[in-house]
């Protein structure tokens, strides 16, 4: 055998070990699923795109609330109106850490930080830095972690009456009784 043909082999087996990491990296429905036109089915994902919406859904998941799945999941929203402290970011790695080690075999997490320049909105964004262990490649995802629920939709209240963007709904209070 040549060493042109040993260097041609060795590409080979090269293309096909990255294509066996891409294979084990995976395809699944886009997050939320959308439908595009033209075709007959959900958008896809691939790879990379994959474990990003993987970890999305992870952390947006309470314990329990899959069917069939009662571990599946990350109870960031027990830490929902928590002031922001040295203890309830502890909690949040801890809660992020259990949850990525055991329903994302794919990746390592490198590591867990916290960006609180819009805290004073509401929102902590957590930095989740890791590693794809079947190609080595390091990646960062960033997931907004609201403090406040639902604090951006609620316009006004008066007594009787809520006023969301668009509509107007009354609300019974005892006093209406």
């Amino acid at each position: 055998m040549s060493n042109i043909d040993r260097q041609a082999a060795s590409l080979r087996d090269a293309t096909r070990t990255w294509q066996r990491s891409k294979a084990y990296l995976g395809t699944g429905w886009g997050f939320p699923p959308t439908f595009e036109r033209g075709s007959k089915g959900v958008r896809l994902v691939n790879a990379e795109d994959d474990i990003c919406e993987s970890l999305q859904i992870l952390l947006s998941t309470s314990l329990g609330e899959r069917v069939m799945q009662p571990t599946y999941g990350c109870n960031l929203q027990d830490l929902l109106f928590e002031p922001f402290s040295p203890t309830v970011a502890s909690s949040i790695k801890e809660l992020i850490r259990i949850a990525i080690l055991y329903h994302e075999p794919r990746i390592l997490l490198n590591q867990l930080d916290f960006n609180l320049d819009e805290q004073l909105q509401g929102v902590v964004n957590i930095t989740v830095d890791y590693t794809i262990i079947s190609t080595n490649s390091r990646f960062n995802f960033v997931y907004p972690f609201y403090l406040q629920e639902g604090s951006g939709n609620l316009l006004s209240v008066a007594p009787g009456t809520a006023k969301f963007p668009g509509q107007d709904l009354e609300v019974i209070t005892e006093s209406s009784l």
